[in-house]
């Protein structure tokens, strides 16, 4: 696996003349692209194009961008294959651009000739702007400060920016855009070119509250006051409520396959031991959905985060030992769907909403009833997205005491907590159950889950086993925090990189805190 390795300050230039030198994304595409004279005039019948192929270039489920990182942190999959080792903390850069490059080269000039070109009070301008923030919270999640103020301004050394001041973008962003869009649900921005949602303005609204709900509470722990502000505000405007209607998926392009998918077969993970101990203690009917039981035993199986490479050889930890992803994402081969390759990428779910007003109550806000409520709303709608609609399994499961297991793995772990799915009467309890339920209904969102995890440790993970970074020498009290500035920006944007470090407030390492995690 070879990475095509380009700085920021370079993605920044380039972004700098694609506001001029737009090939790519006209009407006369062909003819432009086969004449070298040729220089495209972008214009307001070329902007459609251009968000599409912003939406078309977000890494969704993306190896090397997120299998290989967030998938593993998130504990939805456990690495079974000796040649990788990020499951134990060794962060190969080359891998890991591939969630910087994109959002550099191809979302933000896109998006930035529609806002340069689009009337600011414009719904266009107001759907460049959400898929900005959703876009950017992907990079900065991942880094904590990132070029992001100077994108678009060339030059050779590009600035960091904090991610307070960031975060605080976003949230401006939001806001202005759904209050251009609640004047303009009778347009349909961008018409059919809107791979999400075809123009419909009102699930824009619904999406952008969203997300800014999940942005609230992001930052509850760090800016409580503003959390509570944004989270209400988002919550009054509108958000999403009902699976499978308001479910989000990334758009079907027939040129491209889901990347999970694409990889499910290069047996290079399985299932995790944190998977197989929730899942399997609840009786969860979504387990045989996200996961396929094992070739060997015919039981769903999963494996440490973290194995050595020596641990890895063990038959107990092969793949056919353990369960593969689900049929939607694997093929026939491996039990699953002859149409795996064109399942469709999550990219925001109704329930995720829920369980963040659950949250939310819980802290006092007003989300529009009580915790236990959304909870188990949250609840509901994740079943309904994977099309468990058995009214009375999906009761008996929210009244269920039944606890997680021991998953039955090759270390012979314990259970990795001991909450039920009922809600609880104590605070902590019900805190866990809501981050618990979350990160099983954002599956197989590992971006988010990771981002979620990390701000408060509110569900719960095994410790990694091995880790073979120096900079973090004791899995069973320390965790992987962010993933540390890219090689090719320490070599060709070095000062500006070396600032960033300041503001991170801590020395570039995979232990160093985000701003919005003080856990």
């Amino acid at each position: 696996m070879k990475a095509n390795k380009i700085s920021i300050c370079t993605v920044l230039w380039l972004v700098s003349a694609a506001t001029f030198f737009m090939q790519a994304c006209t009407k006369d595409y062909k003819e432009i692209n086969t004449d070298k004279t040729a220089v495209a005039t972008v214009g307001d019948a070329e902007l459609p194009f251009l968000f599409s192929g912003a939406i078309e270039s977000i890494p969704w489920g993306n190896q090397v961008a997120e299998n290989l990182f967030a998938a593993q942190y998130a504990q939805y999959f456990a690495c079974n294959a000796t040649y990788f080792p990020t499951d134990r903390y060794t962060i190969v850069s080359d891998y890991v651009l591939y969630n910087f490059d994109p959002m550099y080269a191809r979302v933000a000039p896109q998006l930035q000739v529609i806002l340069e070109r689009k009337d600011p009070g414009s719904a266009e301008a107001a759907l460049a702007n959400i898929w900005w923030v959703y876009a950017f919270q992907r990079v900065t999640d991942y880094w904590g400060p990132i070029p992001y103020f100077s994108i678009g301004e060339g030059g050779r050394a590009v600035p960091y920016d904090a991610q307070d001041k960031i975060y605080d973008d976003f949230l401006k962003r939001l806001a202005g855009a759904t209050d251009i869009l609640k004047d303009k649900r009778s347009e349909t921005p961008f018409g059919k070119y809107d791979l999400i949602y075809n123009g419909n303005v009102d699930k824009w609204i619904k999406f952008a509250n969203t997300l800014r709900l999940r942005i609230a509470l992001r930052i509850s722990n760090v800016d409580p006051a503003r959390a509570k502000t944004e989270a209400e505000a988002a919550y009054a405007g509108g958000v999403l409520t009902t699976s499978p209607g308001d479910d989000t998926y990334a758009p079907k392009n027939t040129l491209d396959q889901n990347p999970l998918s694409r990889m499910s077969d290069w047996n290079e993970f399985r299932m995790s031991a944190t998977m197989a101990s929730v899942l399997k203690g609840y009786n969860d009917p979504r387990i045989s959905v996200y996961f396929i039981p094992a070739k060997n035993t015919g039981t769903y199986e999963g494996l440490r985060n973290g194995l050595s490479e020596s641990q890895l050889g063990d038959p107990r930890n092969k793949p056919d030992a353990n369960s593969h992803v689900g049929p939607r994402w694997s093929s026939p081969a491996y039990g699953g769907i002859a149409s795996y390759l064109s399942t469709p990428a999550k990219v925001m779910c109704a329930a995720e909403a829920w369980f963040l007003r659950a949250e939310g109550a819980l802290l006092g806000w007003n989300m529009g009833g009580t915790a236990k409520e959304l909870y188990e709303n949250g609840i509901k709608n994740s079943m309904l997205q994977w099309d468990i609609t058995d009214e009375t399994v999906v009761q008996d499961y929210i009244n269920s005491t039944a606890v997680p297991v021991a998953p039955g793995d090759y270390l012979n772990s314990p259970a990795v907590t001991n909450i039920p799915v009922k809600f609880g009467t104590d605070v902590s309890v019900q805190q866990e159950q809501i981050a618990t339920q979350k990160w099983l209904a954002l599956f197989p969102d590992a971006m988010e889950a990771w981002a979620d995890y990390r701000r408060g440790h509110y569900n719960k993970l095994y410790p990694v086993v091995n880790s073979d970074n120096p900079d973090l020498t004791d899995p069973a009290t320390q965790w992987i925090r962010r993933i540390p500035f890219l090689i090719t920006e320490k070599q060709s944007n070095a000062e500006e990189v070396a600032k960033a470090e300041k503001l991170l407030n801590g020395p570039d390492k995979i232990t160093t805190a985000l701003w919005w995690d003080i856990h």
